[in-house]
């Protein structure tokens, strides 16, 4: 290999992971929910802070299970010694690897599961599965009016383990909303019917961060387990009631790349979207969308650079957003910038992107760039 191309460098934007924090936070879920057990939703690379690093902080924290969107990330934990189950579906292609690992598939329907269950005998295993049930999603699972007689129908496949069940809300954060509690109802009207027909389930699951926050009912009988994965990163849904005292457990930071004085009448940024006023000292950070930063800072924004609030100017651009650094007067290429976190007694949440962008910080999330070096401290 050329020596070049095996060189590497610290990146200029890194994402800092406290896994203590992770660990605190999972344990106050677990505390919370309790007897409950806790399965740990690392879909997307653990919602793209990296799945391996915040998987054995889950573990060590209690969480009893993993829960993932897709095959290729429960092969990368199933060595792990912990259950790793999929809860969307599988794709046929996908179901003979699948068995042979040992993942816990979802069933949504009779043909999959009749799939599922000849592959099992062909491979001479027993599958652990879990009925999904849609009560209310729309997007996955068994219709909850058509589920009683499809589960106990799957029930008699061979070598087919069925031990849990389970649902998924879509307005959960609304609080004490009416739909979800029809949801509720619904899911609570079938497993009772399953247990007259002699149907029983060693898990059953609903409750998804937003419920563990919003419906504490979810997290007592019937039900023996709960899925989190925003909460276990410290965030929440914009308009869910924090009921849980978790911690942030993450900060985006780079360093200035430039330190100028712009005069009067300068333009910022493509589009021309600010044009200075005054002579203004201006920064740029050495971070932009391709970082993560939504276009939604654009002139709305703030960073943190030496503890002061420093207003985003202009549009954000792939790899650089210039700022405002009057209130730095000697600011210097190479300082600090804190784009999400703290720095001194000031903080900028990560909520404050998702009200700008209008959006949930599930997205501001995932959408943390690949080139952002990814940091653990508190291993």
């Amino acid at each position: 290999m050329n020596n070049l191309d095996s060189r590497s460098h610290e990146s200029r934007v890194r994402l800092e992971v406290d896994l203590a924090k992770i660990r605190s936070n999972v344990s106050k879920i677990r505390h919370a929910v309790s007897p409950c057990g806790v399965t740990a939703v690392l879909k997307a690379n653990a919602y793209g802070l990296g799945v391996r690093r915040i998987a054995e902080a889950c573990r060590n924290a209690g969480a009893d299970s993993f829960g993932v969107a897709e095959l290729n990330e429960a092969l990368r934990l199933i060595d792990m010694d912990i259950p790793v189950m999929i809860l969307g579906n599988v794709l046929p292609e996908e179901i003979s690897p699948a068995v042979a690992a040992g993942v816990i598939l979802p069933i949504n329907d009779f043909a999959m599961a009749e799939h599922i269950s000849k592959e099992a005998v062909r491979q001479q295993k027993t599958v652990r599965c879990q009925f999904l049930v849609d009560t209310g999603m729309g997007r996955l699972g068994v219709l909850s009016r058509e589920a009683a007689d499809e589960i106990i129908k799957i029930s008699k496949l061979p070598n087919l383990n069925c031990f849990g069940i389970y649902s998924h809300f879509p307005v959960a954060y609304q609080g004490e909303d009416a739909y979800t509690l029809k949801q509720l109802g619904r899911f609570k009207n079938l497993l009772a019917e399953l247990q007259k027909a002699g149907v029983s389930f060693e898990r059953i699951h609903m409750a998804n961060s937003d419920a563990i926050n919003n419906f504490p009912q979810t997290c007592q009988s019937p039900f023996n387990g709960v899925r989190t994965g925003l909460n276990i990163y410290g965030f929440f849904d914009n308009d869910v009631r924090h009921s849980l005292e978790l911690e942030p457990v993450l900060s985006l930071k780079t360093r200035l790349a430039a330190v100028r004085r712009l005069p009067a009448g300068a333009c910022i940024g493509y589009g021309r979207t600010h044009r200075l006023l005054k002579d203004t000292l201006v920064g740029t950070i050495a971070a932009g969308y391709a970082d993560g930063l939504p276009l939604a800072l654009s002139n709305r924004g703030y960073v943190l650079i030496r503890g002061q609030l420093c207003p985003v100017l202009g549009r954000v651009s792939m790899d650089y957003t210039t700022v405002a650094l009057d209130v730095i007067p000697d600011a210097e290429c190479g300082d600090e910038v804190v784009c999400i976190g703290s720095q001194g007694d000031t903080a900028i949440p990560l909520s404050n992107w998702s009200q700008l962008k209008g959006t949930h910080p599930y997205e501001l999330l995932c959408a943390m760039g690949s080139r952002v070096e990814r940091v653990y401290f508190n291993d």
